[in-house]
This record gives structure tokens, C-alpha cells and sequence, in this order.
């Protein structure tokens, strides 16, 4: 009996033990099953960062090849900006000739008569051509003072699209400071990219060549002369920027770099001329101050500028335009009332003015101009 216990009881300890040790090896299984599972997620886990670092690096290589991108291209148009004076304007084909007009020049001054091709350099332009309109506006450095964007955002925001598709506004920059022609296209091309992109907005400069040593008033000691000078000067600008306008429009409009323009000029302007009855005037005044404001055909625009090439020395360009009427439509001994008649049929004045003179310093340094057109 008490062998049967004890082989039972050996039974129950070796089923106990083989109990235990099958336990025992299903957790160690387990938990191997558990480590090679870590093992696996730590791998896909090395896996996964690898290929972030390996996407991370070759973005951030993208990256680089972006912004060395935007770095050459902002390099090239400093570089651009940095030798503005030195492009030679071409805007016109090889095979096209330059009209006879700009040619002209020479006639007047023999300095440049060596010269080869007379013409400004177009720092902005598309060559837009075939327009109602063109608009110039001469500009010359005013030391801390400038107007240049306020009257150009006058004047160009107050343009329906419409109008602004038919007219082209041309800047003309009659300075030899090339700091200041590279503000004047720098501002131009941020706050006016729209007109620039359609060509609705061009720059020009002029070439220092096309100025004698004579004008350059910094070699003159009396202010007598050096104001004589500038005046010279100012006639040679609207000239040159006149012929550069021509053939672009069917008029001319003149304007000057710090005025600014009433709301729907543009609109007034080609209303009026539109129900001009008579085809004989000579130009029309939208402003009754100095040369702003002067509607000119493009047709008749090389008399005007043949003229003031033959005084330019004489008279500010506003007085030489009351001379040309003076010329042309006074006979020698005439009662002075009928020339004045006359005068009133071929000038046309239109009330109240459309440009208002807002410009205090002048471009003759150190002088002031507070005039004001009192029919604004």
C-alpha cells in the first residue's frame, strides 16, 4: 500500500515536473517569440528612420538646389540692375532703321555727329506701339526729395484696364546719377509689375553723350548761369523724350514728375478729344502751368521739336511754345486781336485742369517751386 503512494506520488511530481517544465519552455518560447518580435520592430524602426534621413537629405538637397536658384537669379538681376546705363536700348530690329528725326539731332549739335546711332536706352520696354496715347514724364534727381511714385500712382491707377491696354506711360530718366536711374527702376518694377509685364510701362534713359560739356552746370560758378544751363538741359529732355514718343501713339500727352492726376483724367481727356469738332488745333492744355498737361498730335510733334531745337538756348521750352504760335499764326504788322483770335481756335484750353503741380523743390537744386494751377 504504502508503495502505491509512493509510485503515485513520484507519478503526480513527474507530471508536475513535466507540467512545469512544458510551462517553462512556452513562456521562454514566448518571450523569444516577443525579443525577435522587438528585434523585428526595432529593425523596421532603424529601417523607417534611414529612409526619412535618406528623404530628408535629398529634400533639403532640393531645397538648396531652390534656393541657389533664387540666389543666381536675384545675383542676375542685380547684375542687370548694376549695368542699366551700359545696355545700349534695342528695341527696334537690326534691319530697322532709326527715323530721320532722332537723326535730326545732329544737325543741331556736332558734337555727336561721330556718333552712330542716336537713340535713348530703353531700361523697360516691349516696344509697345499702335496706342491712342502715350504719356511721358521726364525725371531728374531731387536729392532727398522725389515725387516720381506718387505722381506715377496717380496717374496710372486712375486708368480704366481699357485705357491702360491703349496707352502706353514712358519714363524718362534725364540723369546721369546711375544710383538714381537704379531707384527709379527698382521702385518702378515693385510697385507697378502689372504695367510692366504689358509694356503699359516703359523707362528710358538718356545717354550723357547727347549733352554737350557745355550743360554741365557744375563746372559753371555764377548761379546766373548754372540756372540758364539746367534750363538748356530741361528743352534738350522733353525734346529727345518727344521724338522717342512718337511713333508709339496717336497722341502725346506731357506730363512732369511730381503732379498729380484728377480722378477719370483719362476718360476727360479722350471724351474731349473725341467732340473736338474742329481737326485744327495744335495742341490742347489740360493744364494751364508751364509745359504739364500738353496734349500734342504725334503727327505734329517733329515741328514742335525742330523748333525748340533752334532756340533750346534761348527760352524755357513754355515760353518757346507760346513763340511757335507766335511764328506761325501772327503775320508781321497784324492787329494783335486777331492773332489773339486765332491763337484761341488752334490752343485749346480745357477747364478745370486735369494735373495739378504738388512738387516743392525743385530740380534745380535749392530752388522751390510752390506754383499752383488755380483752375485744378
Amino acid at each position: 500500500m504504502r508503495t502505491k503512494q509512493v509510485n503515485l506520488l513520484i507519478t503526480l511530481v513527474a507530471v508536475a515536473l513535466f507540467s512545469f517544465s512544458c510551462f517553462c519552455i512556452y513562456k521562454i518560447t514566448q518571450t523569444n517569440n516577443r525579443l525577435i518580435n522587438c528585434r523585428n520592430h526595432i529593425l523596421e524602426f532603424k529601417e523607417n528612420m534611414l529612409h526619412l534621413r535618406n528623404k530628408t537629405e535629398k529634400n533639403s538637397q532640393e531645397m538648396m538646389k531652390v534656393l541657389n536658384r533664387i540666389k543666381y537669379e536675384i545675383t542676375k538681376r542685380e547684375n542687370l540692375s548694376g549695368n542699366l546705363v551700359a545696355q545700349k536700348a534695342d528695341i527696334l530690329n537690326k534691319n530697322e532703321t532709326v527715323s530721320n528725326t532722332f537723326e535730326d539731332l545732329k544737325f543741331f549739335f556736332p558734337h555727336i555727329r561721330k556718333e552712330g546711332r542716336i537713340y535713348p536706352d530703353v531700361i523697360i520696354g516691349k516696344g509697345k506701339t499702335g496706342v491712342s496715347f502715350a504719356l511721358g514724364i521726364s525725371t531728374v534727381n531731387r536729392g532727398n526729395y522725389s515725387y516720381l511714385k506718387q505722381t506715377l500712382t496717380s496717374v496710372v491707377s486712375r486708368m480704366t484696364l481699357s485705357e491702360e491696354k491703349d496707352s502706353v506711360v514712358i519714363v524718362s530718366v534725364a540723369d546721369s546719377n546711375e544710383d538714381y536711374l537704379h531707384s527709379v527702376v527698382k521702385m518702378i518694377t515693385r510697385k507697378f509689375k502689372r504695367q510692366v509685364r504689358s509694356g503699359s510701362l516703359e523707362v528710358i534713359s538718356i545717354p550723357a553723350f547727347l549733352y554737350s560739356s557745355m550743360l554741365n552746370a557744375k563746372h559753371l560758378a555764377e548761379a546766373s548761369q548754372k540756372l540758364a544751363s539746367w534750363q538748356t538741359k530741361q528743352v534738350l529732355d522733353f525734346c529727345i523724350l518727344m521724338l522717342y514718343a512718337q511713333p508709339k501713339a496717336k497722341y502725346y500727352l506731357q506730363l512732369e514728375d511730381d503732379i498729380i492726376a484728377k480722378e477719370m483724367y483719362f476718360t476727360k481727356i479722350t471724351d474731349f478729344v473725341g467732340n473736338i469738332s474742329s481737326n485744327n488745333w495744335f495742341f490742347i492744355e489740360f493744364s494751364m502751368l508751364g509745359f504739364m498737361g500738353k496734349l500734342f498730335r504725334s503727327e505734329d510733334l517733329t515741328h514742335f521739336v525742330r523748333f525748340f531745337l533752334m532756340f533750346y538756348k534761348e527760352k524755357p521750352i513754355d515760353w518757346l511754345l507760346n513763340d511757335i504760335f507766335q511764328v506761325k499764326v501772327c503775320d508781321t504788322g497784324e492787329d494783335l486781336g486777331n492773332c489773339i483770335k486765332r491763337k484761341k481756335q488752334i490752343r485749346i484750353r480745357y477747364k478745370p485742369s486735369l494735373f495739378q503741380h504738388v512738387g516743392i523743390h525743385s530740380s534745380f537744386p535749392g530752388k522751390e517751386q510752390c506754383e499752383k494751377d488755380v483752375y485744378y
